[in-house]
């Protein structure tokens, strides 16, 4: 689907019932004031701002909750609710009822909000804590007002019933050794009983916890029942993921200062904007080691170590000084955006200072960034910023089953893997 369809789409989508929209089961943002939309399992009242870091999956029977933390850019609090739906492992709305899924009835209002205080741009923040459900899988989280949504946001729920294990590696490809990474990995499955082990389990591969990353259709190439074990090795490369590059970053923290990345900082009365350094591509650069957080962000405001509420939002200019790609888009894409292109990341060339240019608002913190190039069809991260095999990155298995006659599927095995992590 074109990515400008899809943006009109979701605008005409808000005239449509609430259940009619979900249909869609992404991470969305519907509305433009709408900012920072974390969730994560964890305390939102601790002080570590690493906190956001944190991917929203959780056990099944466990007492860990998923909380949820947003802005909306306006002087007065509003009265949003919260429904979970369960989804399929192509998330695909499930045929499960919301009683099967609920402890209590599906409808949730957000009763914690706060103003921002100390902030040039006002803004109230809320938080949710995700209730407990009772079926694992893959679930849906909305917000909404007056049956319009606000904002959609996936977790996933798991039941460990198999064991996974497998490793990272450069790939063995001849040609895609030093650019691409591949995953072998094994499961174990004694105590849980496969009526046929070769198409019983889904098997889902995401680099970076990324959804527009993630691989599937995965079938063993081995099958031992003596010990149950399902080995995944592969000979044609269809495990192999892009190295990528290490992401960009930059450091708003404070603003009595410039901080990393900043090339300089202007102070209006109404809001103070950032000037990033210029940034070139580096597809034809050597690689070069650096720490990141793999896309992510952390919201934190340096001199009252309250982001939540006394983080201000800032424009950010973005520039990346390059000839123009022609019949191709240019975007600067992150988990800030929800990994979303759309026409608030999309870059504009300025072809007399011979720059992509690009304005996002975003909250101070340090925040993780790349460009991609978008062709009408397909999402190219290496194409500015480069492959290596050397990044580091972070993978995770998803391993779903669908029991007999049941009539959804559950996520039964869940792990993560680095990759040449420091």
């Amino acid at each position: 689907m074109n990515l400008k369809n899809s943006s009109i789409l979701s605008i005409l989508l808000l005239a449509l019932p609430l259940v009619a929209v979900c249909q869609e089961m992404d991470d969305r943002i519907y509305i433009e004031t709408i900012k920072t939309v974390g969730l994560y399992p964890g305390d939102p009242r601790g002080d570590d701002p690493r906190r956001m870091l944190n991917q929203p999956i959780i056990p099944l029977n466990s007492n860990l909750k998923l909380t949820l933390e947003f802005d909306e850019l306006s002087n007065h609090g509003k009265n949003f609710r919260v429904k979970l739906f369960h989804c399929n492992a192509d998330w695909s709305r499930s045929a499960l009822s919301d009683v099967e899924f609920t402890y209590e009835y599906n409808d949730y209002p957000i009763t914690e909000f706060q103003a921002s205080f100390s902030t040039k741009v006002p803004y109230y923040h809320y938080v949710f804590q995700v209730p407990k459900v009772r079926v694992s899988g893959n679930y849906v989280l909305v917000v909404y007002e007056q049956q319009q949504p606000v904002l959609s946001r996936r977790f996933m729920v798991y039941d460990p019933k198999v064991r996974v294990s497998g490793q990272v590696r450069a790939s063995v490809g001849i040609a895609e050794q030093r650019t691409a990474q591949q995953i072998d990995f094994s499961i174990e499955h004694k105590g849980f009983p496969l009526t046929s082990p070769q198409t019983d389990l889904q098997v889902v591969i995401r680099k970076n916890f990324r959804w527009d990353q993630s691989k599937t259709g995965f079938k063993p190439n081995s099958v031992n029942p003596f010990d149950q074990t399902l080995a995944y090795q592969f000979f044609n490369l269809e495990n192999n993921f892009p190295g990528g590059n290490e992401f960009r970053y930059f450091d708003s923290r404070t603003t009595t200062g410039r901080g990393f990345g900043i090339a300089a900082i202007e102070r209006g009365d109404d809001y103070t904007e950032l000037i990033l350094q210029t940034d070139q591509p580096r597809v034809n650069s050597p690689y070069f080691q650096s720490d990141d957080f793999n896309g992510q962000y952390i919201v934190d405001h340096r001199e009252s170590r309250n982001g939540s509420l006394q983080a201000d939002y800032t424009p950010v200019i973005f520039t990346l000084k390059m000839n123009e790609i022609p019949n191709r888009e240019v975007y600067v894409n992150g988990a800030f955006n929800l990994w979303q292109l759309n026409e608030l990341n999309q870059m504009h060339y300025d072809h007399d200072r011979q720059v992509y240019e690009a304005m996002i608002v975003l909250k101070q913190g340090v925040v993780n960034y790349e460009y991609v190039v978008f062709d009408g069809d397909k999402i190219e991260d290496g194409a500015i910023e480069g492959n290596f095999s050397a990044t580091e990155n972070d993978y995770d298995l998803l391993i779903y089953h669908r029991p007999p006659a049941g009539r959804a599927d559950q996520l039964i095995g869940y792990q993560t893997f680095e990759w040449n992590r420091r």
